[in-house]
């Protein structure tokens, strides 16, 4: 069977899942969305640097009739995915919804009324969160008799990261160290994600959480630094420490950590796991997985390419899983509800 699939957004990762999405023998690309006027009636092919293909992106694209939509903005609202979810069209996000059934009360109605209106499926995906630091640690707990702590760690530094939107104006990094804090609106949305990842883990694992902490360590730029064009400047933030720390009964028992850095070297007190994702597991074995995407390992190729693979890891994470939640259940389908092999 072929899915009628809408690309949702043309981002960094919207444009990798574009590539994907033709790439991919059962799915059919045939509509584009995008939210730029200067992108409005563009090729598809255009804008993902690839032939033309005679589909033009737009600001407004009629959702009924489709199968299912990779929904990839920068900036997610619960009104647009509920929209698309009554309209019949199943709904793969690398956004958000990565656990909804843990999102706020009044959102995760909305969406579940539009999961049933439409008859259609919800599924939150990527790569941190998404499948390193869920589907990994899943896959690693059937190996284990008893599990007692879950570490996931994510070491990134995002100076070469070719996104200043997100890294300036979403995350925060080069404003004021008081300015950025668990409570400021960006990084207070991608922490909420975070959150739910934990949430996740310990639902799917039986471990028992009952409450999720979150913790932040906000680092200043030693000196003034480029960053793709813009500057950080010394004294602004250049370091984000982030945990997240799932407990039961007050132990801890899930934990998600983050060390972002833009330029700066990290200081001395922060852990130092590998650049990539490190996944340990405390318990019965113990076991740990370090993992990273790269452009290659045997090639020579340029940085850039490098840095681009994390987007397409996270925009493929997305369009394999859509044959599999075009069949699901109508309603939440999580990470953990899906098959591991997706691919193929």
């Amino acid at each position: 069977m072929t899915y009628r699939v809408v690309q949702w957004g043309t981002g960094a990762v919207g444009v990798e899942a574009i590539r994907g999405i033709l790439d991919h023998p059962d799915l059919e690309l045939v509509g584009v969305k995008v939210y730029s006027e200067d992108k409005v009636g563009r090729d598809a092919g255009e804008l993902a640097g690839i032939d033309p293909l005679g589909i033009a992106a737009a600001k407004d694209v009629d959702t009924t009739g489709v199968d299912a939509v990779l929904y990839a903005p920068r900036h997610p609202t619960v009104d647009e995915a509920a929209a698309i979810l009554a309209s019949g069209a199943n709904l793969i996000t690398t956004a958000f919804a990565f656990h909804p059934a843990r999102m706020p009360a009044a959102d995760r109605d909305r969406l579940h009324q539009a999961c049933v209106a439409g008859g259609s499926s919800l599924h939150g995906t990527g790569l941190n969160p998404g499948n390193l630091g869920a589907i990994i640690p899943i896959a690693l707990a059937g190996m284990s008799r008893r599990i007692e702590h879950i570490k996931i760690q994510e070491r990134a530094d995002w100076s070469v990261y070719d996104s200043v939107e997100i890294t300036f104006d979403q995350m925060r990094f080069g404003s004021p160290l008081d300015e950025v804090t668990t409570e400021t609106a960006g990084p207070k949305f991608t922490s909420e994600l975070f959150q739910q990842q934990v949430w996740l883990l310990g639902d799917a694992l039986g471990l028992g959480v009952d409450d999720v902490g979150t913790e932040l360590e906000v680092i200043p730029a030693s000196v003034d630094r480029d960053i793709c064009g813009r500057t950080l400047p010394a004294g602004a933030v250049a370091g984000q420490h982030w945990r997240w720390i799932g407990r039961c009964a007050g132990t801890p028992v899930v934990e998600v950590e983050t060390l972002w850095t833009v330029g700066e070297p990290q200081p001395r007190h922060w852990p130092s796991p590998q650049h990539g994702w490190t996944v340990t597991i405390e318990g019965s074995p113990s076991m740990q997985a370090h993992l990273m995407t790269l452009a290659s390992f045997r090639r020579d190729v340029p940085l850039a390419e490098h840095v681009r693979s994390a987007s397409v890891a996270t925009a493929m994470q997305a369009v394999n899983a859509i044959p599999a939640v075009c069949t699901a259940p109508a309603g939440f389908v999580t990470m953990a509800d899906l098959p591991l092999r997706l691919f193929g």
